[in-house]
């Protein structure tokens, strides 16, 4: 991570209700760093509402999600801290808006392996982590039996296409007895989703998308199953030594995804 000059810093918590304030106590000149724990109250507003956020997308706005050691999922509630006061809490997201100097300014950067496969067109009648009945090509069905009927990769993540950027949303759990789907980040009506098209070498593409974007940001952060099912154990990701998230955050909550903070001269 390379140093950058910082001109102001505040820290401040925010629940579900006041979060979507984010983007409006942020700088007009820098970024926010922005911590959620995983499965609160604000982590799910978060996920389901930030796009509809006033001015969401016109400040550089980036983080992760906060979880636990996988051996302790479920175990052990993930947190957030205030390094100032020391305060800690399970159910509040924490912002760090940080002001720079005038001949500088932040850029977001994203690195997805996935596109859009060919296969059918999902779209789903409810929206949430949590999924029953979807429309397959316009027809309703279960979304569990037809992953499971078509033996779907469940590595592989349901992606939308928004005006061009591929966006995913990862699978966590298929619940046979109850026929619903768990997924890491929210589907939306309306949305045109289809399973991503297979990798042929997940380790060599992901590889391949860091080494063509020859970055060196000053902060990063990494999908936890990016970390799983590329085997990135003991090896090195080139200038990306930022987290393992179970969660990424460029502006909206992200799955599968590496982002990236940069800092320009104007």
């Amino acid at each position: 991570m390379r140093p950058i000059n910082i001109k102001n810093v505040k820290i401040n918590f925010y629940t579900e209700s006041n979060i979507d304030k984010i983007a409006e106590d942020a700088p007009e000149n820098g970024f926010s760093y922005l911590i959620i724990p995983a499965t609160s109250k604000a982590h799910i507003y978060y996920a389901q509402n930030a796009p509809s956020f006033n001015n969401l997308f016109l400040k550089p706005i980036i983080g992760w999600i906060s979880g636990v050691h996988l051996n302790d999922l479920g175990k052990i509630t993930p947190k957030v801290f205030n390094g100032q006061t020391l305060e800690k809490s399970y159910s509040k997201s924490i912002v760090m808006h940080l002001t720079l100097p005038k001949n500088k300014i932040a850029q977001i950067g994203i690195i997805n392996i996935f596109k859009q496969g060919k296969g059918d067109n999902i779209e789903f009648d409810t929206e949430g982590f949590n999924v029953k009945d979807c429309l397959i090509n316009d027809k309703k069905q279960n979304f569990a039996e037809y992953i499971l009927k078509n033996k779907i990769d469940i590595k592989l993540p349901l992606v939308a296409n928004y005006y061009g950027a591929m966006v995913n949303v990862s699978f966590q759990a298929i619940n046979e007895k109850d026929k619903t789907v768990d997924l890491y980040a929210p589907v939306f009506k309306n949305v045109q989703y289809k399973i991503a098209e297979p990798l042929k070498d997940y380790i060599r593409q992901f590889s391949e998308s860091l080494n063509k974007e020859k970055i060196n940001p000053v902060f990063s952060c990494n999908c936890i199953l990016n970390y799983l099912y590329s085997e990135l154990e003991n090896k090195k990701t080139g200038n990306i030594t930022g987290p393992i998230t179970f969660g990424e955050i460029a502006y909206q909550l992200l799955n599968q995804t590496l982002t990236y903070l940069d800092i320009k001269d104007v």
